[in-house]
């Protein structure tokens, strides 16, 4: 989602990233496509699949200009690759002969992938949510050692308020529904205040960030995740709350089995679980701000058309309402 940070060239356009552009930026690392191209399913990023002469099809993934500073991104790469070294199933990205991972290529900025195959994960299955916890406990044992410095903290300012204060400014809130917009909003952010307040001991580590069933492709070998674009600073139970679904009963069996396989390999902290509605909370006013900041890429437009119309308004009132309740009630229990 949407964490603008500059860098980039410029006012560069996806339009601008014709097929030609395209295949030229790949062969600029030295490979030979074979003219195959497959767009992936990406919004923030370009995403495609690359025939390559003489070998396996390759994943290129072409930076949003001017979200991130090439720091941050290296910052990414480097944390994917330090995964890796310690065999945690990720995706990370091909280092060329001069150790680069990040290239550039007529303002465009882009890095490349192996192609990975798997499906969806079944995440109303106990072992695969235990396997889940086991590698989502792996992956903060590693980021727990040392902060990023490039990269943004999920915070209450970032991912609510500045979100909340861009779709007020720039009139997206169809006018006879912003005052209650305005009025639920306010009410469940200072709740969202209140339980971080409420929450002893919050640590951030590196994390995923980004850590739904979307991200995660499954195989024989278990789970790997695909993308660490939103990679940052936060709580680990950020990479957590959103594996579990359903009522309150089935949300306490479900962080039981991730929890179970979590603790293997990283402490889990408790207290923490009071934030799971809060960082919902955040999630869902933060991607309506990731929206109406990206609505001016016609892609967004094609895949989104929803957005901006009165019943989708009229949902997000309605949610955050929800929200309201759900804060309100006591945290969800590990049961020891």
């Amino acid at each position: 989602m949407d964490d603008e940070a500059g860098g980039g060239a410029g006012n560069l356009l996806y339009q601008e990233l014709t097929p030609d552009r395209l295949l030229n930026a790949v062969e600029s690392t030295g490979l030979r496509c074979d003219g195959r191209m497959l767009a992936l399913n990406s919004y923030e990023n370009r995403v495609y699949q690359i025939g390559i002469e003489g070998g396996a099809p390759l994943i290129v993934k072409f930076y949003r200009p001017n979200r991130w500073p090439d720091e941050a991104i290296l910052e990414e790469h480097a944390f994917t690759l330090e995964l890796a070294e310690r065999e945690i199933p990720v995706v990370a990205p091909m280092i060329d002969e001069a150790g680069c991972t990040l290239h550039e290529f007529e303002g465009f900025r882009f890095a490349l992938f192996p192609r990975r195959a798997g499906r969806t994960p079944e995440l109303d299955d106990p072992d695969t949510l235990e396997w889940m916890g086991r590698f989502i406990g792996r992956i903060h044992a590693v980021g727990a050692i040392r902060p990023f410095r490039h990269r943004p903290t999920l915070n209450i300012e970032s991912f609510g308020d500045e979100p909340l204060h861009f779709l007020m400014e720039h009139g997206f809130i169809p006018r006879e529904l912003e005052p209650a917009y305005r009025s639920v909003a306010e009410d469940v952010m200072a709740q969202v205040r209140q339980c971080y307040a409420q929450t002893p001991g919050i640590r951030n580590i590196r994390l995923h960030g980004d850590c739904h069933a979307g991200n995660i492709l499954w195989s024989e070998a278990g789970p790997h995740f695909v993308d660490f674009d939103d990679c940052r600073m936060g709580p680990a139970v950020q990479d957590i709350w959103m594996l579990l679904s359903g009522d309150r009963v089935a949300m306490t069996t479900q962080l039981s089995c991730v929890i179970d396989g979590y603790s293997e390999f990283h402490d889990f902290n408790p207290p923490e679980l009071r934030l799971v509605e809060a960082l919902r909370t955040l999630r869902i006013i933060h991607y309506s701000g990731w929206l109406a900041r990206r609505w001016e890429d016609p892609a967004f437009k094609i895949a989104f058309p929803w957005f901006n119309t009165q019943r989708y308004w009229q949902d997000q009132i309605l949610a955050l309402r929800e929200q309201m309740a759900a804060l309100d009630e006591p945290p969800l229990s590990l049961g020891f």
